[in-house]
């Protein structure tokens, strides 16, 4: 029988709606959330490890640096075949990737939680948990990294996405798709994950790493303030393929000539930021200037990987490199 360590840290799966509050808290831990989950037997020993009820929305990058800790510690135990993480579906498109950037040997990590709380009807929490032990004890998801199962899919890190804020279907990966699903207990892969990011180092994160967003009438002022109080790194989310304001790019150019890495990514959820436009503020002049264009990476996970490849002490070719779709 598989053995699996499931790392509950809060989230809704775990809530209760509190009157006095007037609305959803934490309240269960992970003996609770299993004892609501009949059937795990049926795929692997779980072995439940609670490290907080904590809303996702409340994570630091000094939280994800101990979550992965014990994460790291239970892959490395030669009697654990697999671990999953349980928490708020707020951040899991971050969190998943943070830790997919460290995660370098063959067992999975699978990252689950609920839309709904268990007092409400259709609570998805033991459904999606029986899901993520299944991934994470099947032989068949050996080498696929950390990725994110909800609702029968199972999404790679790099490219999970939330796509609806209430919705149960939520994640789906607008670039690549789905890695493979989960019919009543029988985890199928329709392709395998491929190449990956990772940062060397201990994992460490700048914290001072902002992210700035264009719209009409966004100029430079948000970004020479993030520049202002210490910026390490900024990323542009750049309308369409990685356009902007004139003014927005002037900021830009003023933070790349102070030394801070400036990462350029598309608000769009899918696609890539090109080269294509040459008029001021386009995405030509921005790389031009010596912004780093992102692959299909959204932006707030190219938030993540520039402040993990800061805080590794990478330089501009190989922030490049990270940020960069990976060759197959």
């Amino acid at each position: 029988m598989p053995r699996v360590a499931a790392v509950f840290t809060g989230g809704t799966i775990s809530m209760r709606f509190d009157p006095v509050a007037g609305g959803n808290v934490p309240d269960l831990d992970g003996a609770r959330i299993l004892a609501r989950t009949p059937g795990l037997d049926r795929f692997a020993e779980v072995i439940p490890i609670d490290v907080g009820r904590t809303p996702a929305s409340h994570f630091t990058f000094d939280d994800l640096g101990r979550i992965w800790a014990i994460i790291a510690t239970h892959l490395a135990d030669p009697r654990i075949d697999g671990v999953v993480v349980v928490q708020g579906t707020d951040t899991i498109e971050e969190t998943s990737f943070a830790w997919d950037l460290h995660h370098h040997g063959p067992k999975p990590v699978v990252v689950t939680g609920a839309m709904r709380a268990p007092h409400e009807a259709g609570y998805d929490g033991p459904a999606n948990l029986r899901d993520a032990v299944a991934v994470a004890a099947a032989p068949l998801a050996r080498e696929v990294g950390v990725v994110v199962t909800l609702a029968g899919t199972i999404e790679p890190a790099d490219d999970a996405s939330k796509t609806h804020a209430t919705a149960l279907t939520t994640f789906k990966s607008p670039n690549v798709g789905s890695l493979g699903s989960v019919v009543d207990g029988h985890v199928h892969f329709d392709r395998g994950r491929g190449v990956r990011r990772h940062v060397a180092g201990d994992g460490h994160a700048s914290a001072r790493v902002h992210l700035v967003m264009a719209g009409i009438g966004t100029d430079g002022t948000l970004l020479d303030a993030a520049v202002a109080v210490g910026a390490e790194g900024i990323v542009v989310a750049a309308t369409g393929s990685g356009n902007t304001a004139p003014s927005l790019l002037a900021a830009a150019e003023r933070a790349i000539r102070a030394g801070i890495p400036v990462v350029l990514a598309s608000r769009c959820p899918a696609g890539a930021v090109g080269a294509a436009y040459a008029f001021p503020g386009g995405s030509t002049t921005w790389v031009r200037a010596g912004a780093i264009p992102t692959g299909t990476l959204c932006a707030v996970k190219a938030r993540v990987a520039l402040a993990y490849g800061v805080g590794a002490g990478l330089g501009h070719d190989a922030l490049a490199a990270l940020l960069a779709d990976p060759l197959p």
